[in-house]
């Protein structure tokens, strides 16, 4: 069954407002069709676009690279597609030739579905690494997926990316301009193996503004630097970290260029959805009780200060710490001054939300350890550390480490 046209009417009603949640020119849907073991739990996702798509997307560094990952990298070099299909339960990782194939095959049936050309479906999958991906269930499902593609299809879709993420992750940005309503959806998942190697996650963004493949690229890669390029969860990185980014142009006639006058109110709405769905991901961290903006400030150059940020912000102490709710900033200066940067501990200053802890790279005197304590009970404060040694600064946010996290960890490929 092909999805119904724009035109042709369809289901348009949605679950926020009594307007459209996502772009025009877009449905999606999701379904259990049997990959993950609970019964009943969506984990086939299909996103489509009723007219071609430009589309760019930023892939996991990890040498370790999943077969979607693989194949969906040289279709996004084309620039066009017309659909994404993703599964969860499985990530297709580390599973050889079989599973490059296995990627291919879910494409060529999503295709062959939906009456379009087999090179403009993406795939993306995550779950459990090394398991053969049990085609027969997906191929059974494809065909149900696409009879339930409709315009109220996202929440659906967005439910069935996830693993072990409390809560879908979706956003949608509208931007007014010109005669022209644009809107950006986005939806993520994402709350373990995080680290912001581009991207830890999977997250996929659709608009129906018209813009081509090369300025959504370069749009894809000035926001990840303030955005998911700044949170970490516990350091590792995915085999099957995607992000990408779907134009179809359906709400204009016009194509969106840098001088543009409707291209910064669309690029601020834009990173405004990245930076929602990062901080989404951070907020619903695998066990996490706590949610901390590690800021460097005062360091020499930019380099300096995010490198500083990330080692306090992946040290298993201070994070245990944080989850404690004790008030031990001798385990950000060891961190610290096991990150590599030259700079001066007696110049430090180390503050917990407004309460300065540590001065000249001491206790200040007199400092209540209360005080302290009480921003640490807090559900999300920002610990601010001031090198005194230049303008410089970086931020990233970050989770406790609690012990319901490693007990998640502990039993999740069982």
């Amino acid at each position: 069954m092909t999805p119904v046209p724009a035109a042709a009417g369809g289901n348009t009603k949605s679950a926020v407002g009594g307007s459209r949640l996502g772009p025009k020119g877009f449905q999606a849907a999701g379904i259990a069709c049997g990959i993950k073991e609970a019964r009943g739990a969506k984990d086939l996702a299909l996103i489509y676009s009723e007219c071609q798509a430009q589309v760019a997307g930023l892939f996991t560094k990890n040498r370790v690279k999943a077969a979607p990952v693989l194949a969906t990298r040289q279709r996004v070099r084309r620039g066009m597609c017309r659909a994404l299909i993703v599964n969860s339960g499985n990530a297709n990782a580390c599973t050889g030739h079989k599973g490059l194939q296995a990627a291919e095959a879910m494409a060529q049936l999503t295709a062959h579905a939906l009456d379009i050309p087999g090179q403009q479906v993406l795939v993306s999958s995550t779950g459990v690494i090394g398991r053969p991906l049990p085609m027969e269930r997906i191929e059974q499902g494809i065909p149900s997926l696409v009879a339930r593609l409709s315009y109220d299809g996202f929440p659906d879709a967005a439910e069935a990316i996830m693993t072990t993420d409390t809560h879908p992750k979706i956003i949608t940005e509208r931007v007014r301009a010109h005669g022209d309503e644009i809107t950006i959806f986005g939806m993520a998942k994402g709350a373990g193996m995080i680290r912001p190697q581009l991207a830890t996650m999977l997250a996929f963004i659709m608009t129906d503004a018209q813009v081509d493949a090369a300025l959504l690229s370069t749009l894809l890669r000035d926001g990840v630097c303030s955005t998911f390029h700044r949170i970490t969860i516990d350091g590792d990185t995915s085999t099957n970290d995607m992000l990408l980014l779907m134009a179809n142009g359906a709400a204009s006639t016009r194509a969106i260029h840098p001088k543009d006058s409707r291209f910064p109110p669309f690029k601020e709405a834009l990173f405004r959805v990245m930076d929602h769905l990062a901080r989404a991901i951070v907020k619903d961290g695998e066990g996490r009780t706590k949610v901390v903006e590690i800021c460097v400030r005062g360091a020499k150059n930019s380099r300096a200060a995010e490198r500083l940020a990330f080692r306090v912000a992946h040290s298993p102490l201070v994070k245990t710490a944080f989850f404690g709710e004790d008030p031990n900033w001798g385990r950000i200066m060891a961190a610290m001054g096991d990150a590599g940067i030259a700079f001066d501990p007696q110049r430090v200053s180390i503050f917990f939300d407004a309460v300065m802890a540590v001065e000249h790279g001491v206790s200040v005197p007199g400092a209540s350890e209360e005080k302290t304590r009480k921003v640490l009970q807090q559900e999300e404060f920002t610990v601010t550390i001031d090198l005194h040694a230049g303008s410089a600064q970086a931020s990233v946010l970050t989770t406790d480490l609690s012990s319901d996290y490693v007990k998640i960890n502990a039993s999740y490929h069982t």
